[in-house]
């Protein structure tokens, strides 16, 4: 189960990739996990799941932070690595990288340890 991250600087974290994922060219495609939950919620999210894309193709800049959030850079520091590569395009960079993180979260695609009770071992595609 994940817990709330009100209160906590989200810079200071580490997320690990969880979905799968592949190269397209430049660009990353992510594999939206399917959901696993039980009961009416479930059911929902399931029903959800299937009405919308199960492929998500990333932009240039999504591209390049998700082929950084590897359980070892912060966001804070992959949030200066796209300041970095891209300049103005990225900013607001931290504002950006953590609504992005926030919402690969949300959809089962990153977790952070110490956050997140479990994470599969096998994250570090």
């Amino acid at each position: 189960m994940a817990r709330a991250l009100q209160d906590v600087n989200l810079l200071n974290l580490a997320p690990v990739r969880l979905a799968q994922w592949e190269q397209a060219g430049e660009r990353i495609v992510l594999h939206r996990p399917r959901p696993q939950e039980g009961g009416l919620k479930g059911l929902l999210r399931r029903i959800a799941f299937s009405l919308s894309a199960s492929r998500i193709r990333l932009d240039d800049i999504g591209s390049f932070a998700w082929q950084r959030l590897d359980g070892r850079a912060t966001v804070g520091e992959v949030a200066e690595a796209m300041r970095g590569h891209f300049g103005e395009e990225a900013e607001p960079a931290e504002e950006r990288l953590g609504h992005f993180v926030r919402t690969l979260r949300r959809e089962g695609m990153v977790a952070f340890p110490g956050w997140d009770s479990a994470y599969p071992s096998a994250h570090d595609q």
